[in-house]
């Protein structure tokens, strides 16, 4: 090796000195292409997701790390049927050389680099434990918001090897989220995707992150610490983002035509890489984004309306990574939403607390009475506090604004009310805060229809599709219930 090229060698890490020997021996099969795709490929990112547009070459990155950087891969598609164009592109890159592939075990031996290559798929949420406990020094996601926040995480937990030559790292590929499913993904990447971020990112730039009593908290780097006892490792992450623009072998092509042809906001999400352009909602979704995305819009052009306190929400964290919300509402006006963490209201007397230091005149605040909402509802009604128990299982003979439908229990009738006031025809002009997660909890919710009246998707459900309980909606909803015979709202 050259005096010139030796210092850069001694830079390089154990796993990329290996994948520069395979790169050495001969012509590979594959090399990244000049720009985004080569940045990503030496990205020193623990967790990366790379992409955004069509036709950066996201399928392609993915393989190329697994052939020559990697020893043991998995490539994650969210159904087996989804695997198999990454299936047939891997056979081009491999042809000719002495790798094999076992179809019943979805696997790649002999590898270029000497590594395997496996193919999995999640289509449901119990498909999960098929990959517990099986250790990937890369484990990748092709179209990331098909999987559910749940998924990904749960997963990633077993990316680690015990050959101290080896690099572990989690590469996701992916278009912008088409639905409020895979809102998560911009919520996960928010330093680099969410407009909103106080401090935001540039591509490829790292941040560290740690999981503190759980809950997520950005780190200054990635310096090991200590904390209540236990040392601490942050993981870095980034965004690079790439575009068919990048991709000379489909610009040579009419690509990037056929992807200005396409409808909005499919071209903007395709062809820009846009993050930000409205969703395609699903055909049974309680609340359509865009009614969200302009009450949060009306937010932004108004100022609070000098009016008291009209209706106060209250939703009570239930353990784990939930938090207790307290939405508070001035006329059509929703105030930014106060988030309390699970673990600083584990009873009903701090909730209670904290509705008291909240409440504002004679205010009559509505709050979930199902688990520590109860002990919370009891607690303030000692203390003389006027308050609201709403319990969402209880049955409801409520009709809805047509007097054509009815509800199975009062979560239905609450959330299908609020869908009524946020419609542009009713003239209720709501604000709300612009909350991206707020925006995801209330378009996350389905419907269907049942003998006894429209049913909303369980909180169980939504929490799996999420990765985190909707509780910014259930409080929005709950401060629009002012309670009353049928229940009145706005």
């Amino acid at each position: 090796m050259s005096s010139d090229l030796l210092p850069l060698w001694e830079r390089l890490s154990p796993s990329e000195r290996v994948c520069m020997e395979v790169m050495a021996r001969g012509r590979p099969p594959w090399l990244p292409l000049e720009g985004p795709q080569t940045s990503a490929f030496w990205s020193r990112a623990d967790e990366l997701f790379y992409g955004g547009a069509a036709g950066g070459g996201k399928t392609d990155l993915l393989l190329g790390l697994a052939l020559l950087a990697h020893r043991r891969s998995i490539i994650f598609r969210r159904e087996y049927s989804q695997l198999k164009g990454i299936l047939a592109r891997s056979r081009e890159l491999l042809r000719g050389t002495r790798a094999s592939y076992n179809g019943q075990a979805s696997i790649w031996r002999d590898l270029p680099g000497g590594g395997e290559l496996e193919f999995g798929a999640m289509q449901y949420e119990p498909d999960v434990e098929r990959y517990q406990g099986r250790p990937h020094d890369l484990v990748a996601f092709d179209e990331l918001s098909h999987f559910t926040k749940f998924q990904y995480t749960y997963v990633i937990g077993w990316n680690r090897t015990t050959d101290t030559r080896q690099r572990c790292r989690v590469v996701a590929a992916g278009n912008p989220p088409m639905d409020a499913d895979g809102e998560w993904v911009i919520q996960y990447w928010a330093a680099w995707l969410d407009p909103q971020h106080p401090n935001p990112a540039r591509p490829g730039e790292l941040r560290w992150y740690a999981m503190l009593d759980g809950k997520e908290e950005e780190r200054e780097d990635g310096q090991p610490f200590e904390w209540k006892g236990e040392t601490i490792r942050p993981k870095s992450r980034t965004f690079i983002p790439a575009r068919v623009s990048d991709n000379p072998h489909l610009m040579a092509t009419d690509y990037e035509s056929r992807l200005q042809q396409l409808p909005e906001p499919f071209r903007s999400k395709l062809l820009g890489g846009s993050f930000t352009a409205d969703f395609e909602d699903d055909p049974w979704q309680v609340i359509p984004t865009r009614w969200v995305i302009e009450a949060q819009e009306r937010w932004m052009r108004r100022e609070r309306p000098d009016a008291p306190l009209t209706a106060m929400g209250v939703d009570v964290a239930r353990g784990g990574d939930d938090e207790t919300m307290v939405a508070k509402r001035y006329a059509n006006w929703f105030a930014e939403l106060r988030a309390y963490p699970g673990k600083d209201t584990p009873d009903g007397q701090s909730v209670a607390r904290i509705v008291i230091a909240q409440r504002e005149g004679s205010v009559i605040p509505s709050i979930d009475v199902i688990g520590v909402g109860a002990s919370a509802y009891d607690i303030l009604t000692m203390q003389g506090v006027p308050t609201r128990p709403v319990n969402f299982a209880e049955g409801s003979d409520a009709m809805d604004k047509s007097g054509q439908l009815g509800f199975l229990n009062k979560r239905a009738e609450c959330y299908w009310r609020f869908r009524e006031m946020l419609d542009p025809a009713s003239g209720e002009d709501i604000a709300l805060p612009p909350d991206r997660k707020l925006r995801a909890d209330l378009c996350a919710a389905r419907w269907k229809m049942m003998a006894r009246g429209i049913q909303i998707e369980s909180k169980e459900d939504i929490k799996k599709r999420l990765g985190r309980s909707p509780d910014r909606a259930d409080a929005v909803v709950l401060a629009a219930y002012i309670g009353g015979g049928h229940g009145i709202y706005i």
